[in-house]
Formats: structure tokens, sequence, C-alpha cells
């Protein structure tokens, strides 16, 4: 199982970005899905959640301004980023609990979001 997510790049503050992570492979379901960043010198944060019914939840500055979504039949995770800052810097990763021959937490690799002028 893999996950690859894509999306990043260099935007001004006050623009948006799309995120977008889809996972391949033997899978048999996937429940969670959230999207994590990690800013330079800092730890790895949670920056939302999604079940598979949809539930979502938002920790920090993400709340109003970003939004995640998901898509079942592609087994893919969005994250839809507004009013973007320059603390809002860095690397995005998606993370899912998929259950294949087994059950565990997969993590994709990162993509680099950058929000500068």
């Amino acid at each position: 199982v893999q996950l690859q997510a894509f999306g990043g790049g260099l935007v001004q503050p006050g623009g948006s970005l799309r995120l977008s992570c889809a996972a391949s492979g033997s899978i048999f379901s996937i429940t969670h899905m959230r999207w994590y960043r990690q800013a330079p010198g800092k730890q790895r944060e949670l920056v939302a959640a999604i079940t598979s019914g949809g539930s979502t939840n938002y920790v920090g500055s993400a709340k109003g301004r970003f939004t995640i979504s998901r898509d079942n039949a592609k087994n893919a995770v969005y994250l839809q980023m507004n009013s973007l800052k320059p603390e809002d810097t860095a690397v995005y990763y998606c993370n899912a609990d998929i259950r294949t021959s087994y059950s565990g937490t997969f993590w994709g690799r990162g993509t680099l979001v950058t929000v500068s002028s």
C-alpha cells in the first residue's frame, strides 16, 4: 500500500491551494484519513481529519480556512486551503488507517507548501 500526496507549491499570502492524496495497492477499506504538516524546526502536527462517513475535525488555525474531503471510490483525500498565511508554510503529509491483509496506519511522502510574497 502506498500513499502519494501532491499539489504543493509556492503561493502568495491570501492565496489558495488544493492538496490531493491517493492510496493505492491491495486495499480492503480505509477508515480515518488525515492531513498533517511539519514546519521547519517544529514538530509534525495534525491539521485535519475525516472519517469514512465524512465527519471532519480541524485543529487550530485550519478551522475556517481549510476544508478536508475524500472520495472513497478513489481512495483519495483532499485538503482545500484558502486564505493562506506565511505560517502555513510546511511539508504536508497525508495519513490513513487502511485495512489490507492487516490493519495499519500508512503515511505518504510529504508535499511542500510555501506561502510567501
